[in-house]
């Protein structure tokens, strides 16, 4: 079974540097099997063969910006009948959500498909995450750190259809460098997206428009139940009423930082009801 993707590299000439562009290349397609095969064994590949049951392929190029088209192919009857289980909209909709999250951008609401077939995969999706920032990230993100071109993996429904999954840029590149804090800072926050099954979510500050990702920084099962009921009731209470009538926690956390101070997550140290 085949998905045909795209990878292009917005360039105001029609060639770019070879030697970034196939280390990009290269990362685009180790994230794109990484992941696939992640979602369909349910394991995290640390290394992709040539000979691996999920495999990317080269196709023909196309006019315009830098680019190529490939395929994901899958050569293993059983990961074909997952995909099948899965639906190949759901299928993207992960490939999306992963790359993004390890770019520690918010993602939007899965589809309860999509979310099901992630809930499955328990611990796994944190193994993912932490697998992409190897090295499939580094590499994607040579051509936009040597020569500022952006970059873009696209889902091709069609000739005429494409829509995007990721995007990479310097901005992006920039979590590549991110560090964890030495200190605990204190917070009031509201929990507004919790996954049960990995304790990884995101929260907002009190009297704060934006959300930032949190975790425990330890395996979910580690943490002792009281912690689980008091985040998901929080998150469970706030859901669908005005944010005026929200509930707050009061949370120890370790900011992870960017070279530039921008907090990218939090990791949660310590907690109590406000």
């Amino acid at each position: 079974m085949t998905i045909n993707l795209d990878l292009v590299i917005d360039a105001e000439e029609d060639s770019v540097d070879m030697k970034a562009g196939l280390e990009t290349m290269q990362g685009v397609s180790d994230a794109i099997r990484c992941t696939a095969e992640a979602i369909l064994s349910g394991a995290t590949p640390k290394r992709q063969h040539h000979k691996g049951k999920v495999r990317t392929s080269l196709k023909k190029s196309f006019k315009g910006s830098y680019g190529h088209i490939f395929s994901l192919d899958i050569h293993d009857d059983k990961l074909q009948k997952n995909l099948n289980r899965i639906g190949r909209p759901a299928f993207i909709e992960l490939l999306t959500y992963f790359i993004t999250e390890s770019l520690y951008i918010d993602t939007k609401q899965l589809s309860p498909k999509a979310q099901k077939a992630l809930d499955g995969l328990g611990e796994t999706s944190n193994e993912v995450v932490k697998q992409l920032r190897v090295s499939a990230l580094e590499n994607i993100h040579e051509i936009s750190l040597k020569f500022n071109h952006d970059v873009k993996i696209r889902h091709r429904q069609s000739r005429d259809i494409q829509t995007v999954i990721a995007k990479f840029d310097r901005k992006t590149a920039k979590v590549l460098q991110a560090t964890q804090s030495d200190e605990k800072v204190d917070l009031t926050v509201s929990i507004t997206r919790l996954n049960i099954f990995t304790g990884n979510g995101r929260l907002k500050i009190k009297d704060h428009d934006e959300t930032v990702a949190f975790g425990f920084g330890i395996e979910y099962k580690e943490v002792n139940i009281k912690a689980k009921k008091i985040f998901s009731e929080n998150l469970n209470h706030n859901n669908g009423i005005n944010s005026d009538k929200w509930s707050f926690l009061k949370v120890s956390v370790v900011p992870i930082t960017l070279k530039d101070g921008k907090i990218v997550k939090y990791i949660v140290k310590g907690f109590y009801d406000d």
